[in-house]
């Protein structure tokens, strides 16, 4: 299991190609679920837990690993089954999301699949609010579920999505104020989280599930009118997605006449150095690590007010 990641830098070339690899899991049952290899930045046997009073029920307690204290979260737990039991033979992976560093404990961690984004594919309907999937694959005629953790960690410890008052006293959407942002996003709390904190802009919103639904729904909107741009005063997009992620959603926008001088800004909890050279390659505007509601719409507020680029 110590080598099941030792080759993850050669993997920066999958991103950008709507590709992406998933390190597969199993946790209180038989049912396999799977995690972004690039989220992950180590896999290990469960090593010796501390408990500390008055931490969430699904916290089982805190490792002490490398120097770093981290919290080690039970997933099958905090999705509503059974707690993991035998911790002498469960696996934490330590992944980061939304600029922490958490262990998420697993019963068992089995390899890594090769994929593409757009076999990864929305939530079966009616699987209800209550669902804690945000996509589903099939290996080798068998369901993967992919966990929405943004919601989990959410539901563990709530992200503050309040504006502050510096950044609220100055708003300031130049000739923008009768167009929209538009959001594309997976996960449902993460929606709700950009949109609560850009409602502060005072635009209206409209919101995507994916990239393939953003592209479809952009390329309406310019039909109307011939640009995008003239409705649309910004896209604010993850990066991992069903059916299409934000690398290849921006790549596909920057090469369309009528959507090419839309601003994107990528906004994600993936992190790593290959991510600003992925944002020049399909030629984002901007990439703002999830989740600060000042940063964001800061980053939001400077972009509706450059000029658009004149593209011949």
């Amino acid at each position: 299991m110590s080598g099941i990641l030792d080759s993850v830098n050669q993997r920066t070339q999958l991103v950008g190609q709507n590709r992406l690899e998933l390190l597969l899991f199993k946790l209180s049952s038989r049912q396999r679920f799977g995690i972004n290899v690039f989220k992950v930045r180590e896999v290990l046997q469960c090593p010796e837990l501390t408990s500390i009073p008055k931490l969430n029920p699904y916290v089982r307690g805190v490792a002490h690993i490398r120097g770093q204290t981290i919290s080690v979260i039970d997933l099958s737990m905090a999705t509503g089954d059974e707690p993991i039991e035998n911790l002498q033979t469960a696996f934490i992976i330590i992944a980061e999301y939304n600029r922490s560093v958490q262990g998420f404990l697993v019963s068992s961690v089995e390899r890594i699949i090769n994929t593409n984004w757009d076999a990864i594919l929305p939530p079966p309907k009616g699987t209800g609010k209550a669902s804690y999937l945000t996509a589903v694959t099939e290996v080798e005629d068998e369901l993967i579920e992919i966990l929405d953790v943004e919601k989990i960690l959410n539901e563990i410890s709530p992200l503050n999505t309040e504006v502050s008052s510096e950044i609220t006293d100055n708003i300031n959407v130049g000739d923008n104020t009768e167009k929209l942002i538009f959001i594309a996003d997976d996960s449902s709390v993460a929606r709700n989280q950009v949109k609560k904190a850009l409602s502060t802009l005072g635009m209206k919103m409209e919101l995507a599930k994916n990239g393939l639904e953003a592209l479809e729904r952009l390329k309406e909107i310019a039909a109307e009118t011939g640009d995008v741009t003239d409705t649309v005063g910004l896209l604010v997009s993850d990066i991992e997605m069903p059916e299409m992620d934000g690398y290849t959603l921006t790549a596909e926008i920057k090469n369309t006449p009528e959507l090419k001088k839309l601003k994107v800004v990528l906004h994600t909890s993936l992190s790593g150095v290959f991510n600003q050279a992925m944002v020049t390659k399909v030629g984002a505007d901007d990439f703002i690590a999830k989740f600060h509601p000042d940063e964001l719409t800061a980053a939001v507020q400077k972009w509706l007010l450059k000029t658009p680029d004149i593209i011949e």
